[in-house]
């Protein structure tokens, strides 16, 4: 499968995550987006840039008790899984890492 991004051709898995996380960007995040009937505000930007940092740089892509904790800590309030999962409706592990341009990931959601 494909997702066409600025006249690109960007390679997705059966799943619609890309197959080179390199390929992604901000561009390639909204197309992802777009698909779920998701437009992205800031508090996406947060989850998606926080998954990304936390694959490029510990090669972890975090359950959702790691990123209600985290989201916590940046927003400055106590965040649930109901609020990440008024953003990323289909999981904010699966959803949002398929938005970050991430590796699908077939584990359970994450408590």
């Amino acid at each position: 499968m494909a997702l066409e991004v600025n006249g690109k051709s960007i390679e997705t898995d059966g799943n619609g995550n890309l197959t080179d996380p390199a390929t992604w960007n901000e561009d390639v995040a909204k197309a992802l987006a777009a698909e779920d009937s998701i437009e992205l505000t800031q508090e996406h930007w947060d989850v998606l840039n926080y998954l990304r940092t936390e694959y490029i740089d510990n090669n972890e892509q975090p359950m959702e008790r790691a990123i209600n904790k985290s989201m916590s800590k940046i927003w400055g309030k106590k965040v649930s899984s109901k609020d990440l999962y008024i953003l990323f409706p289909l999981a904010p592990s699966k959803q949002g890492n398929k938005i970050a341009g991430l590796p699908y990931v077939a584990r359970k959601g994450g408590y």
